[in-house]
């Protein structure tokens, strides 16, 4: 195979001057504004010609040249479009420490070009509790087309000295998914940073920060050189939109435009329409994910008092073990929120709200999970999560179920385990659902 060559003048072209722009934007919301405000207004600054508050929608596939290369800052629309320009410069906003964001159209593209990147026979280390999709890439596609060698380790529980010897002369990237999918296993990001930092390969650090959502987790301020998120899920929130993104900070100038030339030469590209609904689902993120963790709190509060559960997975509760690493690894604005929250509640039970995603095992097995799953009234039966309405599924037969059984049951994602996205409705409602769903799954099922 042949090494990945990529035109700097050609990635600098990609989209035109709206990047260079965007990041003087970038820093000057980030040392006056907070969270909220800078997904408002970062990559939505009223229009100059009509003042319109809104950005419009740019469907145009080509833009007219005033002569050959004396253009706008757009050519073609694979190349740049003005609201994949407006997306990417709001999260890089919003992602605390980015400077450039890459939209995809899909995480799973986005996880495909993070992998092309690294060129043939490149190694590997990634956490062993991989979101399925990513494991399949990995070991199906990236291992056969280019010669990717992946190593699974568990980089929550392994001591320093068994996730060094992980590490080869060729090892070019840590993949980190925290909290992982679907079993909620932590990974202290800056300890890893500080191991790969301490290898001779010096391997990057990329962190799937999709399950916290740039709300909870800083994972660049942590030291993380990339973040990946599949915009899919909290970032849009509305379940309506297919995307994925990387965000990387200032000091990674050289990598975004590699990482950019592959987006426009792949074509992996988003289109103008999903861009501006990403945006606009972005602008309620920090509200959104509010009320998405305080209702998760709850819901997880109601399994773990439940006779019929066995073990609820919920970082936030005081009871799980790692509470603290959780609590540490908020970002400032969630921490903040965290205990204001906590303050306000007075509350005895510890604990605070820690994104939307639980996982719990049922007492039983599979038909006790399928009872639960077709007798909830508000948590629909459905794959995927981070949308404003309440999801549940059964990674087992579901979302993981690509990894084969035996590596599933060492992972713990067994036929009793489920996965809950908590979304936004009425919180006791959603408890009150979880309670009547558990009890249906108890009875016999004659009495259903």
């Amino acid at each position: 195979m042949s090494p990945i060559i990529f035109s700097s003048e050609s990635a600098a072209q990609t989209n035109g001057h709206a990047h260079s722009n965007s990041i003087h934007t970038i820093k000057e919301h980030a040392s006056l504004d907070g969270f909220g405000t800078r997904a408002i207004h970062v990559g939505s600054e009223p229009n100059p010609e009509t003042g319109a508050v809104i950005p419009a929608i740019s469907l145009s596939t080509t833009y007219k040249q005033h002569g050959v290369g004396n253009h706008k800052g757009f050519e073609y629309s694979r190349s740049g479009n003005p609201n994949r320009n407006a997306l990417e410069a709001t999260l890089a906003a919003i992602e605390s420490g980015g400077a450039y964001g890459i939209a995809f159209a899909s995480g799973s593209s986005t996880t495909a070009t993070v992998l092309q990147s690294l060129g043939p026979d490149a190694h590997i280390v990634s956490v062993n509790d991989v979101y399925g999709g990513t494991f399949r890439y990995m070991t199906r596609v990236a291992a056969e087309n280019q010669g990717l060698e992946a190593t699974f380790v568990d980089l929550e529980n392994a001591s320093d000295d068994e996730i060094l010897a992980s590490f080869r002369p060729n090892t070019k990237l840590i993949w980190i998914e925290t909290p992982t999918n679907p079993t909620l296993r932590l990974v202290d990001i800056a300890r890893i940073v500080s191991l790969a930092r301490s290898a001779p390969s010096n391997p990057l650090v990329l962190v799937d920060n999709t399950f916290l959502s740039p709300f909870y987790q800083s994972p660049l301020v942590l030291g993380a050189d990339i973040v990946m998120h599949s915009l899919t899920k909290y970032v849009n929130g509305h379940s309506d939109v297919v995307m994925g993104a990387l965000i990387l900070p200032a000091h990674h100038a050289a990598l975004a435009e590699k990482l950019r030339f592959l987006q426009n030469a792949i074509g992996a590209v988003p289109s103008a329409y999903d861009c501006w609904l990403a945006q606009r689902g972005a602008k309620t993120l920090h509200l959104r994910m509010k009320a998405h963790g305080a209702n998760a709190l709850a819901v997880a509060r109601a399994l773990q008092s439940s006779s019929h559960v066995e073990e609820v997975i919920y970082p936030g509760l005081a009871s799980h073990p790692r509470n603290d690493l959780a609590y540490r690894s908020l970002s400032s604005h969630a921490r903040a929120y965290v205990d204001r929250y906590v303050k306000e509640r007075g509350d005895e039970a510890g604990g605070f709200p820690y994104g939307g995603m639980i996982s719990f095992r049922i007492r039983g097995g599979a038909t006790e999970a399928n009872k639960f799953l077709t007798s909830a009234r508000l948590f629909t039966l459905a794959e995927s999560l981070g949308g404003v309405e309440s999801l549940a599924e059964l990674p087992a037969q579901m979302t993981h179920g690509s990894i084969p059984p035996a590596e599933r049951a060492l992972l713990g994602i067994g036929d009793n385990l489920i996965r809950l996205s908590v979304g936004v409705e009425e919180e006791e409602d959603l408890v009150a659902d979880i309670e009547q769903a558990l009890a249906a799954a108890a009875l016999p099922s004659k009495d259903l």
